[in-house]
């Protein structure tokens, strides 16, 4: 024990001389500076001079800073820079968390004009922005001579080059700091957790080791460099976020590298170079062979997604060694034991072992690996052939039917015979025994558009723009000249002298462009999905698509919708389109024959699929489905019963065509334009798995190319230059006491009830309690009001008074939504007892129109608020700037929707959204479940008929387990 603490003692002995000759400033200051090396820290008397005084004359935190800065010197004592001149007073913090912590407490810190530096309340993030460049590609004499008639060379040229530009210069990225809603410039990181700007330091979640690399991922990049760029960025940083307008960011599932065998060359002595290694779709060998990452990212342009992954790297090593065992039993019968040298991941092999391996070996490579550089093996009878596709088709009726070849190298062959043989050796065998190696995603296209019959192939109408590709304009002219010519025409719409009908409406010019669309689209018998943002008119650019059919066709057209939007569909044709006569299917009486007599027929979902045995024997000229999102799931009883509608022509109208996964794509062009994906099981095995589990690009490619010209997107920020921004905003609150009380109680309860639910009945036999129990803890966590007789009162209604209070004072309209009726009920008793003239909107409201209208248009109207459902579709409501969403519906394009009721075409002013999350609940676990899953909430909870079949009992642990 003595000597324990005799140790203590010696080791906490002072190092420096007890009495030293120097001048003791009264007073100190820490001068912080930005400089290129990091944060530079110099200690300054009140003159701002430069001093170096010993600790043992201060008392305090000065003491404190002053010993740790001595504590860094005499650690730095054993290093040495070369580059850095040596200062006795100045060094830098270099991420010394410890050091910034004293330095912040001790309130002493100064910037290099002497200002002092302080710490900002509450937390800050950092937000990686990323913006597409909008610039004039040529100037000049290019410029002019774009506006005078170019020849083909010159076209062609110039449109190369601004490919290429745009390219090479197509997003710039920008790092930003975001205190509340406000952007913070500029940004300098002092340690992993703290940043410096001007003369405030911000706290924010830990970036991670490389926190001083934030600036180098400021710049300007080609998108086919974007994977890379965010790969990097996440492999680096942590709690980024990212703003990329129009794209969503979600956490995917573990990724997996795959090995690369890679023939590098043929030496003049033909010894063969191989080198393995590793890749990722979109991702070159390359790059994993340079950089160090534990994060993958890619981009999904069909669904706007980044998706970023935990990164798996395979067993690159095995996989050598699988190489080298294969080599040394050839060898060994060849007798050849020093054929092969190895360095690495690098391997040279003799002439004639690499023949013999190559030949041998070469389908199992092909299987196992991504195989690069096959075009460089010849001299051992391996041929990297480019296909001639051949077609000799006949029109049908949604199909082009007849024959077609490939030509490998000169020799022919069915395209039957090609793929058999390729699915099953993975390549192809020539007649003088050459195997010809074809580029896998060339044979992937070609199984996926032609189809076989007993007599050749057939081809879909649809295809045609993907067949054009692979046989070039001239070989398309002559094989399908009619059906070209349709799709062709979709780029001469922009110069079309279509006449607009007589609506009473000023049509914008992207509103006319959306109606040559449609028009276009029904001339030809096409079915296609308007889906233009929220706002935008979509309900108008519909009715001049029926004013331009009626009254001179006969037969009606059914449009179908959510039952909110009757009343916004009523509204629109009486005011636009007063000549188109229409009714209501709908309530309790319904007699279609009567209706028939109409242009229009409005009627809901929920009455189609009530009453389908009725309507699917009437024959419409035209079916439109409004928010045709409330298809996406083709399994639906409303789905199916839409897909037995009898019409010529067939119109969608969504927003949001695909809220979740590709799957509601298939289902939304089932039925429009039923022959373009065949069954679902095909789509699933040609589109659906490629994507979303293999994260093929090219197949992304192909099929954004093939519905194209059948999905019409605009968003605001494109055609609405002027219309402001949003600020969305998280306001997390405390439960209080007695209601932190009845949660855990009902949690504890229903934790242990559903775990033995589900071990007598298992998981998809309890959904229903399950999401009883869960309904039960959000109405807690979010209205404990309704669970204990109004003895306990949410803090959400304190929380959401206050804010809406100060908005009301600056002259703000508010819209408030919630899920629970007696939400509304407490924030409108709140209401009333402020003083707030407010009206209240829910799905028993007769008087919707009559609500709106004087929202909208008397200033006395403060509030408006809604259940989600009631106010999420169709209500233009500009009026209001700020959009509060009380116990939120977890489907993040609901939410979307609810606040555009606002940020929509004539809205002049930035709108704020508020979400109201109260902490340690149901409800910010299903935050961090969103992050886990990609956009599970509308399979859980989205609907009466809600769906559990998404989770497992890990995601039911996290909802109901304790707080980590």
């Amino acid at each position: 024990m003595v000597q324990k603490i005799s140790s203590l003692f010696e080791a906490l002995k002072k190092t420096s001389p007890i009495i030293r000759n120097v001048k003791v400033p009264d007073s100190l200051a820490f001068r912080m500076v930005p400089t290129d090396q990091g944060i530079s820290l110099s200690v300054v008397d009140a003159s701002g001079k430069e001093v170096d005084p010993g600790y043992e004359f201060y008392s305090g935190p000065e003491r404190s800073i002053l010993k740790e800065i001595n504590r860094v010197r005499e650690q730095e004592a054993f290093s040495i820079d070369w580059d850095e001149k040596s200062s006795d007073s100045l060094f830098y913090l270099n991420g010394n968390d410890y050091l910034l912590s004293l330095l912040l407490d001790s309130d002493c810190c100064v910037d290099a004009k002497g200002e002092k530096i302080r710490l900002a309340s509450g937390d800050a993030r950092v937000r990686l922005t990323i913006i597409e460049q909008d610039k004039e590609i040529l100037s000049g004499a290019g410029q002019e001579k774009r506006g005078k008639q170019e020849n083909r060379v010159e076209q062609e040229n110039r449109i190369e080059q601004e490919n290429r530009i745009k390219q090479e210069n197509g997003l710039e990225t920008s790092m930003e700091l975001w205190h509340g809603l406000k952007q913070i410039l500029p940004m300098v990181p002092v340690t992993e957790t703290h940043i410096l700007s001007n003369q405030t330091i911000y706290r924010v979640k830990p970036l991670g080791s490389h926190f001083d690399s934030l600036a180098l991922f400021e710049t300007t990049l080609g998108f086919d460099l974007l994977e890379q760029y965010l790969t990097l960025l996440f492999s680096n940083l942590t709690n980024v976020e990212i703003f990329y307008s129009g794209y969503t960011v979600t956490r995917g599932d573990s990724k997996k590298t795959r090995p690369a065998l890679i023939f590098e060359n043929i030496a003049p002595d033909q010894s063969l170079h191989l080198r393995v290694s590793a890749t990722y779709p979109g991702f070159s060998p390359d790059f994993f062979d340079n950089f160090d990452m534990d994060r993958i990212v890619s981009v999904n342009e069909m669904e706007k997604i980044i998706m970023i992954s935990p990164l798996v790297h395979g067993d690159i090593a095995a996989c050598f060694q699988y190489i080298q065992n294969a080599l040394k039993r050839h060898a060994r019968s060849l007798k050849q034991d020093k054929a092969i040298y190895v360095q690495d991941n690098f391997m040279v092999i003799e002439s004639a072992l690499a023949k013999l391996f190559i030949t041998r070996e070469l389908s199992s490579l092909l299987l196992q690996f991504t195989v690069m550089g096959a075009e460089k093996l010849k001299s051992y009878k391996v041929k990297y052939v480019k296909p001639v596709l051949g077609l000799n088709l006949s029109h049908g009726i949604d199909f082009l039917e007849g024959e077609a070849t490939l030509e490998l190298s000169g020799e022919k062959f069915t395209i039957n015979d090609v793929l058999k043989q390729y699915q099953k050796e993975s390549y192809v065998r020539l007649s003088d025994g050459t195997n010809a190696i074809i580029n896998p995603e060339y044979m992937e296209k070609l199984a996926r558009i032609f189809k076989k019959q007993k007599s050749g192939v057939r081809v879909s109408f649809f295809d045609l723009p993907v067949v054009e590709e692979l046989i070039g304009e001239k070989i398309a002219k002559e094989a399908f000249n009619k059906s070209r010519e349709i799709f062709l025409g979709f780029n001469k719409l922009k110069n079309s002298r279509k006449q607009l009908p007589e609506i009473n409406a000023t049509l914008r010019n992207y509103q006319k462009q959306g109606f040559r669309w449609a028009s276009y689209l029904y001339k030809h018998k096409l079915g296609g999905c308007l889906a233009d943002d929220m706002g935008l008119g979509k309900t108008i650019q519909a009715i001049a698509l029926m004013a331009s059919i009626y009254p001179a066709q006969k037969q009606p057209t059914l449009i179908v919708m959510p039952k909110t939007l009757l009343f916004n569909w009523e509204s629109e044709l009486k005011r636009f389109a007063p000549k188109l006569s229409f009714s209501l299917y709908y309530g309790q009486i319904r007699d279609i024959k009567t209706l028939l007599k109409h242009h229009i027929i409005l009627t809901t979902y929920a009455m189609v699929r009530n009453d389908i045995e009725q309507l699917k024997e009437e024959k419409f000229h035209m079916v439109i489905l409004d928010e045709s999102q409330n298809i996406k799931n083709l399994n639906a009883k409303t789905s199916k019963a839409v897909m037995l509608l009898q019409a010529d022509h067939r119109l969608a109208l969504s927003g949001t065509p695909i809220e979740n996964n590709l799957g509601e794509l298939y289902s939304l062009f089932r039925f429009l334009n039923p022959a373009m994906f065949g069954m679902a099981s095909d789509f699933t095995k040609n589109y659906l798995n490629p994507i979303q589990k293999d994260d093929n690009k090219a197949v992304v490619k192909e099929l954004k190319k093939k519905i194209y010209p059948f999905i019409l997107r605009r968003l605001k920020t494109e055609v609405l230059k002027d219309l402001p921004d949003k600020m969305e905003q998280t306001l997390f609150v405390d439960m209080t006491r007695e209601q932190t009380k009845l949660y855990d109680q009902r949690r504890l309860m229903y934790k242990r009830a559903i775990k033995e639910e589900i071990q007598t009945k298992g998981l998809k036999r309890s959904k229903f309690f399950i999401l009883q129990a869960l309904g039960e803890l959000r109405q807690i966590a979010s209205i404990p009001e309704i669970k204990s007789d109004n003895r306990i009162i949410s803090p959400k209604r304190e929380i959401l008074m206050e804010h809406v209070a100060d908005a009301v004072a600056g002259r703000h309209k508010v819209l408030v939504f919630a899920n629970y009726l007696h939400s509304l009920e407490c924030v409108s008793q709140d209401m009333e007892a402020s003083g707030i003239d407010h009206l209240v909107m829910t799905g028993a409201s007769r008087d919707r129109g009559q609500i709106v209208e004087r929202f909208q248009n008397d200033d006395n109207c403060q509030a408006l608020l809604m259940t989600l459902k009631t106010g999420g579709l169709g209500l233009n409501l500009t009026a209001a700037d700020y959009v509060f969403l009380f116990d939120p519906w977890w489907n993040i394009a609901a939410e979307n929707q609810a606040i555009d009721r606002a940020h929509r075409m004539g809205q002049k002013n930035i709108v704020f959204s508020y979400r109201l999350i109260a902490r340690k609940s149901i409800e910010e676990k299903i935050l961090k479940l969103q992050e886990k899953k990609k956009k599970l909430f509308d399979s859980l909870i989205a609907s009466d008929n809600a769906s559990i079949k998404q989770m497992d009992e890990d995601d039911i642990e996290l909802l109901l387990g304790e707080e980590s």
